[in-house]
């Protein structure tokens, strides 16, 4: 019988690769903490007006790339592609603003998305995501950053650059969109078929295009820097002026956008030179008008994301360097031998102590491999003569040094041995 295999672009996490992921989120956990940021979990399926609206309805997620089906109750679901806009469902469905506006909070999880699976990029992802919601003093926005780069780094990532863009307002917009359709007008036959559909709908996003051919072209296009109000670039001044103050480097990409409808103001990557041409790590930026669009009341917001795929890759460290192996590993010859074993390794899980046994009963020898296998620092050998006598040889894997215990109190001796380790 044919084996069933994973849906194609969605990827099995294996044991050997879990030790990095639970270091990364543990991390993340810490320093999110220690910026007084709170953890809140979101479902993965959603309605899928939520997407329509949060996102808008003319970006390439809501267009071409959204799981979403209709179910047996005629509603239209759909799984989540980013987590942004569930956050602040969350957020309004249970009056979280009423008690008080300003809410700092984090999700980890997996989106899906439709995408043409290649390497590095998936069906199903995960992401770390941040969203700080009910504050639009600029301070926070460096903050935010701040934090980004210090989780990045306690990661022991290197070589991180920061790209930042404002965005504007909706008051900006509009001089702008001219300024670039007028500078597309004679340009259209060279653009692809996705930024020529972007023209009548949002003519800001051809910025964002991956297609080399509109890279050349938009690379002399008008720069939105140019076209943001006053209050704009005074907010956008404001944040390099506190990025400063924490000596972050940072370089001015007036060609960044954002590819979702909802980002205003600023806008930041960051980026590493480990990677080639698609060079960012995490990326985000301010919201200010989505929460009102979603129903709420007017009260900003600004966060960002990281694809824990493309993170992880990054990492300097082997998978084999987060094993965890067992204190104890027991080596039982004999049924006698085998059923102390069993009780005797159960209870000492339960007292906190990882430990592991061979049920096979195989010869010694065999059994040793096996500790070797789980790289385990210590191993109880017990046979028929060492339940007689009433001991147990336990060896030191690594010194390879070995001593005689009583079976008497073995649960204690052991858990002292353990503690001095």
């Amino acid at each position: 019988m044919k084996i069933i295999t994973a849906v194609r672009g969605f990827k099995d996490i294996l044991p050997g690769e879990t030790g990095k992921w639970q270091y990364v989120e543990e991390k993340a956990r810490e320093i999110f903490k220690n910026f007084g940021l709170s953890e809140i979990k979101v479902p993965i399926l959603e309605k899928t007006e939520l997407f329509r609206r949060g996102i808008g309805e003319t970006t390439d997620i809501v267009e071409k790339e959204m799981y979403t089906f209709q179910d047996i109750g005629d509603e239209y679901l759909t799984l989540r592609p980013e987590a942004t806009a569930s956050v602040i469902r969350a957020y309004l469905q249970h009056n979280i603003h009423a008690a008080d506006p300003v809410a700092k909070l984090f999700t980890i999880g997996p989106m899906f998305r439709r995408e043409r699976p290649q390497k590095g990029r998936f069906r199903q992802f995960h992401q770390i995501n941040v969203e700080l919601i009910g504050l639009d003093d600029p301070r926070i926005d460096a903050e935010l950053i701040l934090m980004l780069i210090c989780f990045l780094k306690s990661v022991r990532l290197s070589d991180l650059g920061l790209e930042i863009n404002s965005l504007g307002c909706p008051g900006c917009r509009p001089s702008f969109r001219e300024a670039i359709l007028i500078f597309l007008q004679d340009k259209k036959n060279d653009l692809c078929k996705d930024c020529l559909r972007r023209l009548d709908t949002n003519p800001l996003r051809v910025l964002d295009c991956k297609m080399e051919g509109c890279g050349e072209i938009i690379s002399d296009a008008p720069k939105l820097l140019d076209y943001i109000c006053s209050e704009c670039r005074d907010h956008f001044e404001k944040v390099k002026e506190y990025l400063r103050i924490f000596d972050v480097p940072f370089e001015i990409n007036a060609k960044m956008v954002r590819g979702l409808d909802y980002y205003t103001r600023t806008a930041f990557e960051v980026t590493t030179e480990l990677l080639g041409a698609q060079n960012a790590i995490a990326g985000g930026g301010r919201y200010d008008r989505l929460i009102e669009e979603l129903g709420g009341p007017d009260i900003p917001g600004i966060g960002f994301a990281i694809g824990l795929e493309r993170l992880i890759s990054l990492l300097p460290m082997k998978d084999e360097e987060f094993a965890i192996p067992p204190h104890l590993f027991i080596a039982a010859l004999g049924d006698e031998a085998q059923k102390f074993a069993y009780t005797l390794c159960n209870r000492l899980r339960m007292q906190g102590i990882r430990t592991e046994m061979d049920y096979s009963g195989k010869s010694l020898k065999s059994q040793m491999r096996r500790s070797n296998k789980f790289n385990s620092r210590y191993t109880l050998i017990l046979g028929k003569r060492e339940i007689e006598e009433k001991k147990a040889e336990l060896r030191d894997m690594k010194e390879g040094t070995q001593e005689t215990l009583s079976l008497d109190n073995i649960e204690e001796t052991i858990s002292n041995i353990v503690k001095r380790m």
